[in-house]
This record gives C-alpha cells, sequence and structure tokens, in this order.
C-alpha cells in the first residue's frame, strides 16, 4: 500500500441531470478530485455511420486528460467495476446509454442485471462516479420503448442512489448533493 492509501475511502456517486446540463463534466471534475488513478467507462459504442454521435464521444475525449485510462464497455459493466482496483476511481459514463443496450432483456432478465450491477458496486474497493440521464421530467412517451427505457432508468438511478454516498442532481451547470439537502422517500424504487 502506497502512503495515503490506507486513509483513502472507497466511494460510490450518482450525478444526474437532464441532457446538457454539466453532468458529465461535474462528474469529470469529482474523478479528478478524487485523487485516485481515473478509468473512464464509456458505456457507448462507436457507431462510425453517426457522425453526429462521433462528434459527442470526440467531445468527452478532449476533455479527459491524457493519463486517464479508457474501458468501453457497452454491456459487461459490472464485471468492469470488479475489476477496479482500491487505487482506481472509475468514471461511468452513462448508464443510460448502457440501459440501452439491454432494452431487449425481458424484466425478469433485466433485474438480475441490476442485482448483478448493485453487487458489484457493494463489492469492489474502487470509488465508482455513475453519470445518469434524467429522462422522466417529461410526458410519457407514446411508445412502449420509449417506456420502458424510461421507467428502467428511473428505477436503476433510484437504487444505486441508495447505496450511494453522495447523489448529485446537476441543472443548468449547478450540482446539488441531494444526499446532504434531500429526505429519502420511502418504499420501494
Amino acid at each position: 500500500m502506497k502512503r495515503g492509501e490506507e486513509n483513502r475511502v472507497k466511494q460510490v456517486i450518482v450525478v444526474t441531470g437532464p441532457t446538457r446540463s454539466g453532468k458529465s463534466e461535474w462528474a469529470e471534475t469529482l474523478a479528478q478530485r478524487s485523487g485516485q488513478a481515473v478509468v473512464y467507462v464509456a458505456t457507448s459504442a462507436v457507431n462510425p455511420e453517426d457522425q453526429e454521435w462521433q462528434a459527442r464521444l470526440e467531445r468527452h475525449r478532449q476533455r479527459r486528460p491524457v493519463d486517464w485510462r479508457l474501458w468501453e464497455v457497452p454491456v459487461g459493466l459490472s464485471a468492469a467495476i470488479l475489476a477496479g482496483q482500491a487505487t482506481d476511481c472509475l468514471l461511468v459514463d452513462s448508464l443510460g446509454t448502457w440501459l440501452a443496450h439491454g432494452l431487449d432483456q425481458d424484466d425478469p432478465q433485466w433485474q438480475e442485471t441490476v442485482a448483478d450491477l448493485i453487487a458489484s458496486v457493494e463489492q469492489t474497493a474502487a470509488t465508482v462516479i455513475f453519470v445518469a440521464e434524467e429522462t422522466g421530467w417529461g410526458v410519457v412517451p407514446a411508445y412502449p420503448a420509449g417506456r420502458q427505457f424510461r421507467d428502467r432508468l428511473g428505477h436503476l438511478t433510484r437504487q444505486l442512489g441508495a447505496v450511494a454516498d453522495a447523489v448529485y442532481l446537476v441543472v443548468a451547470g449547478y450540482a446539488v448533493d441531494l444526499r446532504q439537502v434531500g429526505v429519502a422517500v420511502d418504499g420501494p424504487p
């Protein structure tokens, strides 16, 4: 163990908010402040045919420090989290993109996937920062897959928030730690 590591405490952090709110930037700031080796866990799949998506990925790449490692993990997120070391800060960006890769799972399969994810978060020695999109503030989607995505992401974010040390809501470029100023809602997610 290196000097200073004996005082390092693993944390689980959820950063959520709407599109273009600054949530990824806030998560990156938290990762830098951790003092740990940052591993950027990208859950998106590269799609060279989608130029707009490639431009988004490139903006994220340009913001990251060159010493951050990159793991591209569109599906096996639980295994990646378990691979994290006590000296690592895993920045998972984003839960919505990861969830989209599992929309074809039926409800029992999805519940098992979520249980595996929660277990990996509880078992890992690494600090883990999740970026999650807030999709439930708008109208109810008119199509089943949209409702399923929105509901699953809301449940998943709530379950992770229950085991997290900090839950940040980022809106209009400002972050608020909901665990500090909020009150937990009783009941199942």
